[in-house]
């Protein structure tokens, strides 16, 4: 479960919560336990917080998201069905999962700078050659606008909260 609360300035200059419910978690029928939440955008098609239709943003642009990675043993799984999860994961994060390199599974590259937090777990983020780092619970990355994969050798998912921003072309 996602809480997202949002703060607002009535006309007559007073702050007040605006919103304060649990947000829509999109599920992936054909991965297990991959997930995400929209938490909120600026400068897309989107309002607030409903999913826009590129999740990649342009200039100025933000997308904030938390992300459930399920184990990299889902992929392994010999009933996992490839073919079916790009399909699935095209429609559910347009503009993003198109980035995705065929030949290299889970890499890609973004034209923003994003800031990752981890929630929970434990996830390894690649880059070219394999270079790898181990994150855990409160670490923050900086991913500014390079290849990277998402990777979890542990048994169980990891969650991040990540916000793609836009960057000038």
């Amino acid at each position: 479960m996602v809480r997202r609360v949002v703060t607002a300035v009535e006309p007559s200059g007073r702050s007040v919560i605006h919103q304060d419910a649990e947000l829509d978690i999109i599920n992936r029928d054909h991965t297990p336990q991959f997930q995400h939440s929209v938490v909120w955008t600026t400068g897309t098609d989107a309002l607030g917080g409903e999913p826009p239709s590129n999740y990649v943003p342009g200039p100025g642009g933000t997308v904030a998201m938390m992300v459930t990675f399920p184990p990299d043993s889902v992929f392994a799984d010999p009933s996992f069905d490839g073919a079916a999860a790009a399909a699935e994961n095209l429609a559910k994060t347009p503009g993003l999962a198109d980035l995705f390199e065929p030949d290299n599974p889970g890499m890609h590259t973004t034209p923003t700078v994003d800031y990752a937090v981890v929630i929970s777990g434990s996830v390894v983020l690649e880059v070219d050659e394999g270079a790898a780092v181990r994150l855990e619970p409160g670490d923050v990355v900086v991913q500014n606008g390079t290849r990277h994969a998402w990777r979890v050798p542990s048994d169980e998912p990891a969650t991040i909260f990540v916000i793609l921003m836009g960057a000038a072309g």
